[in-house]
């Protein structure tokens, strides 16, 4: 977290003569000073050490900020030491306006020196924070370049509560009740852990810092309050049994508005844990702001939902165009229906089937005028309509708008993570 205090190097010296000479002078100097009155009032960062640098390779967290890149800047407050392959550290000074990093001959250049190897690791000196461009990050480096010696790869391996300190601010607004952040907290943890654990070994990075797993701005997304978040929940995850009884890590997926009802994992993802079955969420609707928890019908050209459909999925081309779509099983909660899963049928009588999630987020890859499957699909002859729709994201696991309504009736994060949760187990890691 960037604290700050201000820093003054022309204080005026006749004005604060007479100003000390009033009783309560230096209070009021001190007023001035943090309210920049004073002219020559400088504002100074000073920046927490980032943790858990010695902690085990377990829950070091890489994260692919950038792909196919073949040039950029990195910045930090003083050196740094490149690591490659194994060579001896480097140490290299950085300049004000940072180091350039470029793709070279077989591997890149930083700073004009160059680095003939596929991996390079860089270091900054503590507090361990440096910046990709204008992007701020805590930990490590890595450059890994890509087959065809023409593009590299950026990951940034960072400890995995530093990590959180980059995830629970992007996910979640920070002025929200503390027990609610406390609740993301543990919930990104546990999903991260689960993340890397479960496809981190077939490949270069563990997570990406997009939505594709959990967002993450780094530094720029800290906070007083998600530093307190993190901390006050240090080391813990959640476990719940699978099908077969055994107590595992799984992927505690959050939504920002279930729509009323939270959805069995089984018929979106195609998991299944005891603990993500779906629960009542009479809640969210306390909480979501206008348009989410209801939200506006949504219409498509049939020819440009085909189109996409195709675009996203190639196997589609034997039965476009696609003519009529059918909901399948949908899943029913009461008065709540969800799609979860839709028969596509070609022009040519021939069919295929998708995941209503998966349908969702071709047609609408941003997720904003379809927010959720949560709604009915209704045929208007060239076009379809999605109408009745409530919700905002795959509703499945913590319902993030629920949360903060039971933290601000009191509930602990511990209370919170039993109910979106029900059988799973708080663990403590470290």
């Amino acid at each position: 977290m960037a604290m700050t205090f201000d820093h003054c190097t022309d204080l005026r010296a006749p004005m604060v003569q007479r100003i000390l000479k009033w009783g309560h002078g230096l209070i009021l100097v001190t007023f001035l000073i943090t309210s920049g009155v004073l002219p020559g009032c400088k504002r100074r960062e000073v920046t927490r050490e980032t943790p858990q640098m010695n902690v085990d390779d377990q829950y070091w967290i890489r994260v692919r900020l950038h792909r196919r890149m073949t040039q950029c800047w990195v910045k930090t407050s003083q050196t740094v030491k490149v690591t490659s392959g194994q060579a001896k550290p480097v140490t290299v000074s950085v300049p004000k306006v940072g180091l350039a990093l470029a793709i070279a001959g077989q591997g890149v250049t930083l700073g004009g020196q160059a680095f003939d190897a596929n991996e390079i690791d860089i270091c900054p000196d503590k507090p361990y924070v440096f910046r990709v461009d204008d992007e701020p990050y805590r930990g490590r480096l890595r450059v890994v370049v890509n087959q065809g010696n023409d593009t590299f790869d950026l990951i940034n391996e960072v400890p995995l509560e530093a990590y959180l300190a980059g995830v629970v601010g992007s996910e979640m607004p920070t002025y929200w009740e503390p027990e609610a952040l406390k609740t993301q907290a543990v919930v990104a943890r546990t999903y991260c852990l689960y993340i890397k654990q479960r496809f981190g070994q077939n490949r270069h990075w563990d997570v990406s810092k997009t939505q594709a797993h959990q967002m993450y701005r780094g530094m720029d997304a800290e906070s007083a309050q998600v530093w307190e978040a993190v901390l006050g929940t240090y080391g813990r995850i959640i476990k719940t049994q699978d099908m077969d009884g055994e107590e595992v890590t799984f992927p505690a997926y959050y939504s920002s508005v279930c729509g009323g009802h939270t959805e069995n994992s089984k018929n979106v993802f195609g998991d299944s844990y005891m603990s993500l079955q779906g629960v009542p969420c009479p809640y969210c609707q306390h909480v979501a702001k206008l348009g989410q928890f209801f939200w506006p019908m949504a219409v498509f050209d049939k020819t440009e939902i085909s189109d996409r459909l195709v675009k996203r999925y190639s196997s589609l081309e034997r039965i476009a165009p696609i003519v009529h779509i059918e909901p399948e099983g949908p899943s029913e909660n009461g008065e709540y229906a969800r799609l979860t899963r839709v028969r596509l049928i070609g022009q040519n009588g021939q069919s295929d089937t998708l995941r209503a999630e998966d349908f969702r987020l071709s047609i609408d890859p941003s997720g904003r005028i379809i927010k959720s499957t949560m709604c009915r699909l209704e045929d208007w002859e060239d076009q379809w309509a999605f109408v009745a729709g409530r919700g905002w994201g795959h509703g499945v696991g913590l319902c993030q708008c629920g949360a903060q309504w039971l933290a601000r009736q009191g509930r602990s994060y511990q209370e919170v993570l039993h109910y979106y949760f029900p059988k799973s187990k708080l663990e403590q890691l470290y």
